[in-house]
């Protein structure tokens, strides 16, 4: 049984397929309809609901696509959808601002718009053009335009800014509602099932772990952003399910001043803070990682699980010489980032085993420089991404140690090493440079889709090669997300 708020009534659920979609669960079985299927994807946002759950200082709002997010997440949590907005009052302030300013002409994307920005007024109330462009990156409108909704949004924050807290009935009710959620509790081996298929519920890495080796065959589930592909794109069904959401330890977050240790069900919204601190580029390139509502799902560990050859955190894990911690039983096991990875779709991980937690060690004189290029800014897909580590002598100016690894050139994320070996140990002159980039042709052979050409892709490596050894000579400042552009 899985237990949790839909607005401020009490669910139950024992009896549900656990492949069900939560947009599907929402039109099909209450028939609230108000949120809509654009893509089946994520990448619309036209399905954007928002799940409330317990924090440490109160509520914790974050806006997800219920396109791709599987019930069994539902547990424990406060569901909120653009229905239960109205105030007693009328309008919700976002929605006001929506409609006095022409922010909706068909209105079909308006709900989605509608609970990013609730989520941000949550989140973010100061508000601000730029944290209103950010919130809505995943939220895509054919019709009306941005400038009315973002105008939209710059009201409606105003609005709840201008008011005495609360700002709405969810402030009103946020200590309540923290209080229900808490007192929802997993226990030993909560599921939920129909007669065919099962979700597992473990709430520690040991019960994910005697899980997994009694149900081998089972997924694991994190944040769905790539399963859920499977069942809403691949119409499959999957028998047997492990959710992560609710394992702490696999969500744990250690940094010091030799390491950073991030559990592999750590989201990436959660990641952010700790890997923009210790790697500036490193955010810069998580801030374009799909949209918040896809961060605010997909973990470190499921980005390298999946072994996409265009996945955007294993390049700059391989290039900062990061070790995966994989676990099967009691038994445990370190592979390198570098070596992870077998061929597409493949990796080091045996049956029955998963990721634990990912290590990136910290270095001296460490530089990470970090790329992504794509067709479009935000919410793109990498035609290439590529990560440069290096360490520099401060006496001689000789690189000390580097590592470089792409993501787009092969059919796996793979490191340079033909072109490491001929900047190891040398000064950056123009020439050597120049060398370095005649040697990716010996690393890498990429192909040519959809993305981009072989030849763009060959081109552009070295590109972001010149420009990564530009910024370490010159020791440039991390680049703003408009660098980019």
């Amino acid at each position: 049984m899985i237990e949790f708020l839909i607005h401020n009534t009490l669910r139950q659920e024992t009896r549900l397929d656990p492949n069900l979609t939560i947009l599907r669960y929402l039109r099909e079985v209450h028939g609230k309809t108000g949120t809509k299927e654009g893509c089946a994807s994520g990448d619309c946002g036209a399905c954007t609901v928002v799940l409330a759950e317990p924090g440490d200082d109160g509520l914790r709002y974050q806006a997800i696509n219920a396109c791709i997010a599987l019930v069994p997440t539902l547990h424990g949590k406060q569901l909120i959808t653009v229905e239960d907005l109205a105030q007693p009052d009328g309008l919700h302030p976002v929605q006001q601002a929506m409609a006095d300013l022409h922010g909706s002409q068909c209105g079909f994307c308006t709900p989605g718009f509608v609970m990013s920005l609730f989520a941000l007024g949550k989140n973010a109330p100061e508000g601000g053009r730029a944290n209103t462009v950010e919130a809505i990156a995943g939220n895509l409108c054919r019709c009306t335009g941005y400038r009315p909704i973002i105008d939209a949004s710059l009201q409606a924050l105003e609005v709840m800014r201008q008011r005495e807290w609360p700002a709405d009935t969810f402030d009103a009710d946020s200590v309540e509602t923290r209080q229900r959620l808490r007192k929802i509790a997993l226990g030993p081996d909560q599921s939920l099932h129909d007669r065919l298929n099962t979700s597992h519920l473990p709430t520690t890495a040991d019960e994910v772990a005697d899980c997994l080796e009694r149900h081998p065959e089972a997924r694991l589930v994190a944040g769905a952003t790539d399963l859920g592909l499977d069942i809403t794109q691949q119409h499959q069904t999957v028998s047997r399910l492990i959710h992560l959401d609710h394992v702490a330890d696999l969500q744990a977050i250690v940094f010091d001043d030799t390491s950073i240790e991030i559990g592999a069900a750590a989201s990436l919204t959660d990641c952010h803070a700790t890997l923009a601190e210790a790697f500036p580029d490193f955010g810069q390139l998580l801030d374009r990682f799909a949209s918040t509502q896809i961060r605010n799902r997909a973990t470190l560990g499921g980005n390298l699980a999946t072994a996409s050859p265009i996945g955007d955190t294993p390049p700059l894990l391989i290039a900062l010489d990061a070790t995966l911690v994989l676990r099967r039983g009691t038994r445990q096991r370190e592979v390198p980032a570098d070596g992870f990875f077998h061929g597409y779709r493949r990796t080091d991980l045996q049956t029955g085993e998963f990721i634990e937690r990912v290590r990136i060690p910290r270095k001296a004189n460490q530089r990470l420089f970090a790329y992504k290029v794509s067709k479009r800014l935000d919410d793109d897909i990498s035609a290439v991404c590529g990560a440069f580590s290096f360490a520099l002598d401060p006496a001689s100016q000789q690189i000390q140690r580097v590592r470089i690894a792409f993501g787009g050139m092969a059919a796996t994320p793979a490191r340079a090493r033909a072109c490491e070996a001929i900047l190891g140990g040398a000064a950056l002159t123009g020439d050597i440079i120049e060398q370095a980039c005649a040697a990716l042709n010996h690393d890498y052979s990429p192909i040519s889709d959809a993305r981009a050409s072989q030849d763009y892709r060959r081109e552009i490596a070295g590109s972001l090669l010149r420009r990564a050894c530009t910024r370490l000579q010159d020791n440039h400042e991390p680049l703003t997300v408009t660098d980019y552009a």
